[in-house]
């Protein structure tokens, strides 16, 4: 007899012993979803907000010749989506605008409050044939407000005319790569980059993309942007 109660009673202990370790476990995994829970909220909440984006540039950027929902921030915006990225496009883009007006604008513009600018400037000054120090010295001072300003940025570059001759193009073609050089900011080399000379992809002028053009070209921007956006919520 004694040697079954001494048994029972060690089946006993076992069987409370695993049941306690089940509720302590139970109960460690329920706290650590009560915990993580909010957590995880917050995180799903923030990839759903769309992110504000300014597009800051000249008539490339504003969809010249083309309907609002086949001009550059539409197109944009959709090419993003397919990325799984929502962005809301603050459009600030001016038909002939040079670097100049952009610098002039920018507080304006940045009024807006975005979370990421996108600088797409510098093709009317090379259209104008505008000095080179110059348009390097305006896109300098709008970098520089944008870091102040703690926004991503993202910096598209352009290309002299042919026409001008190689020493400009030489010294225009290379302000775009050494500002974000200098300032440690993410480059898309050519804005126009795979539509650019190509008439089946540009409007009868010859200058602005076409729908298909501009379709090409939000395509090609979105990873780089894509990019930006995660950099700069890793900096928040």
């Amino acid at each position: 007899m004694r040697t079954r109660d001494r048994r029972d009673i060690g089946g006993s202990w076992r069987r409370g012993a695993a049941a306690l370790i089940r509720y302590v476990a139970a109960l460690v995994l329920f706290n650590a979803i009560v915990i993580a829970g909010p957590a995880i909220a917050r995180a799903e909440d923030t990839n759903a907000v769309p992110v504000r984006v300014l597009v800051l540039g000249d008539s490339l950027a504003s969809g010249y010749g083309l309907p609002a929902p086949r001009a550059f921030p539409a197109r944009l915006t959709a090419a993003m989506a397919k990325l799984g990225v929502a962005i809301k496009v603050l459009e600030g883009g001016v038909s002939g605008d040079t670097t100049d007006g952009g610098r002039n604008r920018l507080s304006w513009a940045l009024a807006g409050k975005p979370a990421v600018v996108l600088v797409e400037l510098g093709g009317n000054d090379g259209l104008r044939g505008l000095a080179p120090a110059r348009t390097r010295a305006n896109l300098d001072a709008i970098v520089k407000r944008l870091k102040a300003a703690r926004v991503g940025i993202l910096l598209t570059g352009m290309k002299a005319p042919p026409n001008l001759g190689r020493e400009y193009g030489d010294e225009f073609n290379a302000i775009f790569p050494a500002l974000a050089k200098t300032h440690g900011v993410a480059l898309y080399p050519f804005f126009l980059e795979g539509v650019a000379a190509r008439p089946a992809l540009n409007q009868r002028d010859g200058i602005h993309p076409n729908a298909q053009g501009v379709e090409i070209i939000a395509r090609r921007i979105a990873p780089v942007l894509k990019a930006v956006i995660e950099a700069h919520r890793k900096r928040q």
